[in-house]
């Protein structure tokens, strides 16, 4: 189901739209009038539908603002995991996107500067010999991961004696982990910490492996849009934007990224 939404600015609380956008940039951003939003439901970090069932969280409001500032409805496209958003890049059936930085992703889409960062994190069993991260790439672990996900890009360039084991997305990453009796999980920290409540006898290795820089993405090759992007996440940042959203959705785990390009 798609959802469109008015670009209202009262609906997150006032924000003062100090940027102007070129008529290029609107036309790159939202060419049919409205800016389609690719939303992915199957990062509760990013987004998650509310009690009613309507839209909501950091990635829904940047949307929403961003379509404030360029005069337009905002169309939210929802997806259920990461890699079905990026596997659309060339379909055209979204305007704008919010992904982790990649750079096979890079290929297909352009990319702001990273607007929050998020852990990636690995599950194993309570009773595993496995105890630090370096311990996960040996022959004979198997790590579950989503198909496509930031971290399965990642870890398909990383690992190079474990095998990876896909699922079609990240939601139900621990729910196989344990149905096949694997040997790790792997996944945004903050969906393995809430998986682990409510799964007996796991737990979580301690530190992280990555770190997820969740970008803005646009359309390959619209220029004036990819850059009005960038300016645009750089200064919800630097505003307080994306901390008060951060804060209005409760969320933990993530945190506001730093001025200017992707940290490792």
């Amino acid at each position: 189901m798609k959802y469109t939404l008015l670009a209202v600015l009262f609906l997150l609380g006032g924000c003062v739209s100090s940027q102007k956008p070129s008529g290029e940039a609107v036309r790159d951003l939202a060419p049919s009038g409205k800016l389609r939003a690719a939303i992915n439901f199957g990062n509760p970090v990013l987004a998650y539908k509310d009690a009613n069932g309507r839209p909501s969280g950091v990635s829904v409001d940047l949307a929403l603002e961003l379509g404030t500032r360029l005069g337009v409805p905002v169309e939210i496209i929802p997806f259920d995991a990461a890699g079905k958003v990026t596997a659309a890049a060339k379909s055209g059936v979204w305007d704008i996107a919010f992904v982790a930085i990649d750079p096979a992703r890079g290929q297909d889409m352009e990319q702001s500067p990273p607007y929050v960062v998020i852990e990636g994190a690995y599950m194993v069993r309570e009773n595993s010999n496995i105890k630090s991260n370096d311990e996960v790439d040996r022959s004979g672990n198997r790590v579950v991961v989503g198909r496509g996900s930031a971290y399965d890009l990642f870890l398909t360039r990383a690992i190079k004696q474990a095998q990876l084991v896909r699922t079609d997305s990240s939601a139900i990453v621990v729910e196989h982990f344990m149905r096949e009796n694997l040997e790790v999980a792997a996944g945004v920290k903050q969906q393995l910490e809430a998986d682990a409540k409510k799964t007996p006898g796991v737990r979580l290795l301690p530190g992280r492996f990555m770190v997820i820089n969740q970008a803005m993405a646009s359309q390959k090759g619209k220029t004036a849009g990819a850059q009005y992007v960038s300016d645009f996440i750089e200064e919800m940042k630097a505003s307080g934007f994306v901390a008060k959203a951060l804060e209005r959705h409760s969320i933990q785990g993530a945190a506001v990224a730093p001025k200017g390009a992707a940290q490792q």
